[in-house]
């Protein structure tokens, strides 16, 4: 039935209302599954999930086998939400498949089907079984015989007695498809009973059959025969995706044969594949489709072989490739909504409207999965379910259709209130009402309709477009919607401005490092609009608040002037200067190249060294804008104060030159080396430091400097020199020759000192004359050989010690704390030296190991004893004494301080 057009804008009012409250249709969030109810279970229910989502709540029911089930008998089921609790489940009532209706004012959607199955397990029927009687090296099979059951099972086998149970190996196999036991040959030991034990796995009850007995024939011993497959796996299996699959395979004979597995295409087994139970069973985890093919499993012993075949094909249930989604479409429009699944076999598919089939006819149609509806109405809004399906399974995708009735309406969709645009150039207005169906537009500039021309035309989504704008476009325009169900406006002015301007831009620069300048950006423009200058220094925002020491805007409101102080180096690059207003932008750029000293010379090397000469290369640094017109070389040693400018040869480096010579350097000394480039604005930052090299030994050529000597004890002949610094020495082995001989004579004496760092020598000999003049040099040498000689100078021989002692000693007292002590000089050639002085030794009776003294310098003959105790007796001595040491002591005199004297 088709509604009135008041129906349906009633509805398009409750479906806006609807879309501030929300509204939503059912959405499942959980789904009932597949159980197993274990027959004798305590527990006396099981809940079958359903759970929806949905605005207004959705409401439930359910169904068993297609029929609605019944909430109200209480004593069977009850609704808890949406959960349907089964009470105490019945095998003969409740088993089947069970699906979940969910509903709202939308729609309805139903769940997948989840089967509920009941498992048990019966008790075998008391019947006694039959003896089994073979010969000794036959195979034998002792059927099993299950009882009624549902549900998977297990089995076993006990021998004779619980708990022994049948242990399987390569002659003895239990199969858990059959529950047989199989034994490929015989022996005195099997004989006994034998009794089948089946457990259900979903409930854990076992129970066990009659005793089956085995006994052996008396009529001889089987002879040898070849293998016989008892157990073999069906010739087509289908496999889920991802299932496991287990493969049994087990034969008689005798002997006992060996069980083999292989593809039949030849093709390896993947390392996922697993026997179990001596080669008895092939498993397969999660199998894929390169699983699929034909497996066989070969029996062979030394009287024959046989072989049992399979084939494996490969299923999988269908999965979702593309899902239906949620729809909001007009009244009039068409749909097209497509669900796509996978699976093996192809996937059929079918759909449903509120859980029903949905009813085909003229402009409703399904192709392929894809559903199509034209020309729709309110009426054909609802909860849609796309079910797609194979053999294996079937899936459910949900998804509401709301078909929309509306008048025209701005409010979601507001037309700009306001559009600033220059002279010249192209302008669109929007208008996208939302509407249902969609609605007519036309417009109006101010009261007068606008139609179209060269320069105005109408845009298929309801726009107006107008080229080549001029200043006569100013105006308000007004967009008029239409449908059947109403109409709206909205409105946009358009203001039309002159274009922006540059009319002093910036210009490339060429300056120095330190120096100022100032990039122009000045510019017209509209006055309806407000501009703004933004600089970009190579593609990076200007930022005036961390670059303030360096960058700042200068000029009016029109001028955007960049200025850039103390420009150094890394100023270098591209400055655009980019102008913005509300309508339009503009910019301008200029190079900035920034000229300064060159940057430091790299890859220093010493190419040869010598025991002089250091031959350098290097490779030129950056010239930063300016070329290189000379470098200099330095150097440093561990003897140097820092780096100090090197002699090079030549002795100017042009700038196109990366090698020179550095000449007049020591011996024997460790070098760096580092180069200085300079332009004409000045030198640079130096190189990194060249390796440490040595140059190469030499004869040394520098003699110790001040030689000089004397002093000394008796009989010796002291000389004195500076030592040679380590940078002059030239080479390892360095020391000193000693020269030294009488003044008068002829030939020297010459003695070695090893000793780099000793600044003297000292000649002992008792024929040495004393105070006797000698001449001395000294000279230098090392491993290479010996250098030159100091100059010649003259050095005194030690000094004797005088042998005579002071005569006419004596002592005065001259106060309570003072003594008076004179004597006779001793008589003193000038050959024996120079009389330095005389040491007058004093000490108070019985403490002459503590003795004081004093010293007095030359020809003075008296001394005065100071800091004495009053009234005490004080002995006293004299000697004379020189460079060589002191003579020998006068006699002793002695005299008493005087007493102090006490004031009344």
């Amino acid at each position: 039935m088709m509604l009135s057009w008041k129906h349906l804008i009633l509805l398009s009012f409750i479906g806006c209302l609807g879309g501030e409250l929300l509204l939503q249709g059912p959405v499942f969030i959980r789904e009932p599954s597949n159980s197993i109810f274990p027959v004798g279970s305590e527990d006396k229910k099981i809940t079958l999930n359903c759970e929806a989502r949905g605005n207004p709540s959705p409401h439930y029911r359910w169904q068993l086998n297609g029929s609605d089930i019944n909430p109200s008998m209480e004593y069977r089921y009850k609704l808890n939400g949406g959960n349907l609790v089964v009470i105490n489940p019945n095998r003969n009532w409740d088993t089947g498949s069970y699906q979940c209706f969910a509903t709202n004012s939308l729609g309805t959607i139903v769940s997948r089907e989840a089967k509920l199955q009941f498992a048990y397990l019966e008790n075998f029927k008391t019947k006694m079984r039959s003896t089994v009687s073979v010969r000794e090296g036959q195979g034998v099979v002792l059927l099993c015989g299950p009882p009624p059951h549902s549900g998977e099972l297990s089995y076993a086998w006990i021998f004779n007695e619980y708990p022994s149970f049948v242990e399987e190996d390569s002659r003895r196999f239990v199969s858990q498809e059959t529950g047989h036991l199989y034994i490929a040959k015989v022996e005195p030991s099997d004989v006994g009973n034998y009794t089948c034990v089946v457990t259900s796995t979903v409930t854990n009850t076992r129970v066990l059959g009659s005793p089956t007995p085995l006994v052996l024939r008396s009529d001889g011993v089987m002879g040898e025969y070849e293998p016989k497959i008892e157990v073999q796996f069906p010739e087509t299996l289908p496999v889920a995706k991802g299932a496991t699959v287990k493969l049994e395979c087990f034969a008689l004979g005798n002997p006992v044969p060996q069980i083999n597995w292989r593809r039949s295409d030849g093709l390896p087994f993947s390392s996922k594949i697993k026997l179990r139970k001596f080669n008895g069973v092939l498993e397969i985890p999660n199998f894929q489709q390169e699983d699929t093919g034909s497996y066989e499993c070969v029996a062979e012993n030394s009287r024959g072989r046989n072989v049992a075949r399979g084939r494996l094909t490969y299923y999988a249930k269908p999965h979702w490739v593309q899902l239906i989604r949620d729809v909001e479409i007009a009244v009039e429009d068409n749909l097209f909504w497509e669900c796509r699944a996978s699976g093996k076999p192809k996937p059929s598919y079918r759909w449903l409207k509120n859980g029903e089939a949905l009813v085909l006819e003229e402009r409703i149609q399904i192709e392929n999965g894809a559903l199509t509806i034209s020309n729709l109405n309110v009426t054909d809004s609802g909860m849609f379910q796309c079910i797609a399906e194979n053999k294996h399974g079937l899936i459910y995708s949900s998804a509401e259709l709301k078909v929309i009735a509306s008048a025209p309406d701005f409010s979601k969709t507001p037309m700009k209130k306001l559009l600033q645009v220059q002279v010249g150039s192209m302008v669109s207005l929007d208008c996208k009402p939302r509407a249902s169906p969609k609605a007519l537009r036309s417009w109006k500039r101010g009261d007068v309709i606008v139609q179209e021309n060269e320069r105005i035309s109408f845009l298929k989504d309801g726009g107006l477009q107008i080229v080549n704008v001029t200043k006569a476009d100013v105006g308000t325009y007004t967009c008029i919607a239409e449908n059947q169900f109403g109409k709206a406006n909205g409105t946009t002015r358009l203001v039309v401005t002159e274009p922006t301007r540059i009319t002093l831009a910036p210009s490339n620069m060429d300056v120095s490092v330190g120096e100022s300048v100032i990039l122009p950006c000045q510019v017209q423009h509209d006055p309806l609009l407000d501009i703004m200058f933004t600089w970009y220094f190579n593609g990076a925002l200007t930022d005036f608040k961390k670059d303030g020491s360096h960058f700042e805007k200068v000029g009016g409101s029109s001028s955007g002037d960049l200025m850039i102080r103390n420009i150094q180096l890394k100023h270098s690059g591209k400055y655009v200067c980019m102008v913005q207003t509300g309508v339009d932008s503009v910019s301008s750029a200029a190079d900035l190249i920034v000229r300064g000293s060159p940057g430091p010379p790299e890859n220093v090397k010493v190419d040869e060294i010598t025991d002089t000469t250091a031959q350098l290369s290097w490779k030129e640094g950056t010239d930063n804008h300016s070329p290189v017109i000379s470098y200099s070389v330095q150097a440093r040693t561990p003897f140097s104060v820092g780096w100090q400018t090197a002699t090079t040869v030549p002795e100017i480096i042009d700038g196109k030159t990366h090698t020179a010579t550095v000449v007049e350097l020591n011996p024997w000394v460790e070098y760096e080396f580092r180069v200085v480039a300079s332009n004409k604005i000045g030198g640079g930052e130096p190189s990194l430091p060249s390796e440490k090299v040595r140059t190469e030994e030499a004869v040394p050529e520098v003699p110790p400097s001040e030689v000089s000597g004397g002093g000394g004890s008796r009989s010796e002949l002291v000389i004195t020199w500076d030592p040679v610094p380590e940078e002059l020495q030239n080479g390892e082995g360095f020391g000193y020759v000693v020269a030294f001989r009488p003044l008068g004579v002829t030939n020297w004496i010459q003695t070695v000192v090893t000793s780099p760092d000793t600044p003297r020598y000292v000649f002992r000999n008792e024929s040495i004359v004393p105070f006797s003049l000698y001449e001395v040099k000294v000279g230098v040498y090392n491993n290479k050989g010996e250098g030159p000689f100091s100059p010649v100078t003259t050095v005194f021989s030690a000094e004797e010690e005088p042998t005579i002692a002071p005569s006419q000693v004596s002592a005065n007292s001259l106060s309570s704390s003072e003594i008076e002590v004179s004597w006779n000089t001793i008589p003193w050639k000038l050959s024996n030296g120079h009389l330095l002085g005389y040491e007058v030794r004093y000490w108070n009776k019985g403490e002459e190991e503590s003795s004081s003294k004093v010293k007095v310098a030359g020809n003075e003959t008296s001394a005065r004893l100071r800091g004495l105790k009053s009234n005490v007796a004080y002995y006293t001595a004299v000697r004379a004494y020189n460079s060589a040491g002191a003579g020998p002591f006068s006699t002793t005199v002695n005299a008493t301080t005087k007493k102090t004297q006490l004031l009344v």
